[in-house]
């Protein structure tokens, strides 16, 4: 505090406002630093120039929520398209992008239930605001980052592992399944392969979201469900439930190798800084990427 109290009383000596003490002004601008952070904000929907690095208020963590010192987070299509104006959060939601994160706990608000210490390695689902230095997430949200994975990895699993687990495990249980992310293209292709009685679950629209033919009548025939799906907009027991689920059945393949059958290991194609999301953006709406392009929020590189 006394080196930033020295940086503020250096640089910030013609700001004085009236009866108004030069130690208080001091401390008071210090407060304002030590409670701000950096940010990607979209002011006017468009193409990744529109991204900008603001300094906003930090989060403070509320009844049940933990405070994450954001590391790493990683880039999902839903980011792209609410950049566009085309996916907004849902209401009550933080509007900076970013839908997973990894990191470590900063502070722990009222109410926390779990043993979460000041520290811990954490990395958690977020319906937004993975893009910025802190975001505020319910526990029931966290998830420990398992052994042998760095932070960037971690920051990798979230949205798109818990998106798939989810799909197999709670939409489409117990039937035939055909996941689909890519929609308006592939149906022809989708409809042929799916077996009588069988669940048809989207969740994406990269080949487009228009269809023409007789997709109603084919699909008729073979008795088929046309399930639609999406995550971020769940309610929080919703994702509270898969998230002690994923963890129990899932998380534990993540870890040492030697302790688990079944590996599993997040795949990164590319890693950017914070300030150069738009970057990150432009690689992903090339379709350039094979695996995660995750956003190094801690560190620039």
């Amino acid at each position: 505090m006394a080196t930033l109290l020295h940086y503020l009383n250096q640089h910030c000596v013609n700001f004085a406002p009236v009866g108004l003490s030069s130690t208080h002004l001091l401390y008071q601008r210090a407060a304002d630093v030590l409670f701000m952070m950096t940010a990607v904000c979209v002011d006017t929907p468009g193409g990744p120039e529109s991204m900008l690095l603001r300094n906003v208020p930090r989060p403070q963590p509320e009844h049940g929520e933990v405070l994450i010192r954001v590391h790493a987070t990683a880039l999902n299509r839903a980011d792209t398209l609410q950049r566009k104006g085309l996916y907004p959060a849902p209401p009550g939601e933080s509007e900076v992008l970013g839908l997973e994160a990894a990191g470590t706990v900063a502070s722990v608000g009222p109410g926390v239930r779990l043993s979460w210490g000041l520290g811990d390695w954490v990395m958690t689902l977020l319906s937004g605001g993975g893009y910025a230095e802190y975001v505020a997430v319910p526990e029931e949200l966290l998830m420990s980052i398992p052994t042998h994975l760095t932070v960037y990895q971690a920051a990798a699993i979230p949205e798109a592992w818990l998106t798939a687990f989810q799909l197999l495990h709670f939409v489409g249980r117990g039937a035939n399944v055909i996941l689909d992310c890519i929609g308006g293209s592939n149906w022809e292709r989708n409809v042929a392969c799916l077996a009588t009685d069988g669940r048809w679950v989207l969740y994406g629209c990269m080949g487009g979201k228009t269809v023409t033919g007789d997709i109603l009548g084919k699909l008729l025939s073979k008795r088929g469900q046309l399930l639609c799906s999406l995550l971020r907009s769940r309610s929080l027991q919703y994702k509270a439930d898969l998230v002690r689920a994923f963890s129990e059945r899932a998380l534990p393949h993540f870890s040492d190798p030697t302790s688990s059958p079944c590996r599993l290991r997040p795949v990164i194609d590319s890693m950017f800084s914070l300030d150069q999301v738009a970057d990150a953006h432009r690689h992903m709406e090339a379709n350039r990427n094979m695996g995660k392009i995750v956003i190094n929020v801690m560190n620039p590189q």
